[in-house]
């Protein structure tokens, strides 16, 4: 369940709380976490962060490249309690690999216009907070898809990942 609150500092004790999915659909804001998984190359010289292939049977964003871990913020978690969570069911990385190497990175905040109707004045508005962080990994750490929600993992370099955001790129990653 999401929680509905006058401001982040209160979602831990929400006004009232609905399904996810009816979020957009009365504009309320949305929260989640986003994680990036990276690692060292073999020689040190490089990092590479791990990306997901989002399942096909996935409602939003169905097959998109997408972070090795993300999530909303459901109600009566905290931020880290919810990465630790997200973290052990979507790539499987252990409770003690993510406290080890979690740090906070930024968050980002955005409102679009978009659903399947939006051309006929029929969309929704999706207003996201994103709380992001950087997880490194050991090098020879390799996710495994818990809850069915992607497909495949693999690792790009930052180059990589910055060219999937390019809009003409052939297999890009999801727009959040």
């Amino acid at each position: 369940m999401y929680p509905v609150a006058n401001n982040f500092d209160k979602v831990t004790s929400p006004v009232f709380l609905i399904e996810r999915a009816a979020a957009s659909l009365l504009g309320v804001m949305e929260y989640g976490v986003h994680i990036n998984g990276l690692i060292m190359s073999e020689d040190d010289k490089e990092v590479k962060m791990w990306m997901a292939r989002r399942s096909k049977t996935k409602s939003k964003f169905p097959s998109m490249l997408d972070h090795i871990v993300a999530g909303g913020q459901p109600a009566g978690l905290s931020l880290l309690d919810n990465v630790i969570k997200e973290c052990e069911e979507e790539a499987g990385i252990a409770e003690e690999l993510t406290r080890r190497g979690i740090k906070p990175a930024g968050v980002i905040s955005y409102e679009n216009y978009g659903g399947r109707l939006k051309d006929e004045g029929e969309g929704v508005m999706n207003r996201v907070v994103l709380f992001c962080f950087d997880l490194m990994l050991p090098k020879d750490f390799v996710p495994s898809a818990n809850d069915g929600e992607v497909e495949s993992f693999f690792t790009w370099s930052l180059e990589e990942v910055a060219q999937s955001m390019h809009p003409e790129y052939d297999d890009p990653i999801k727009p959040n």
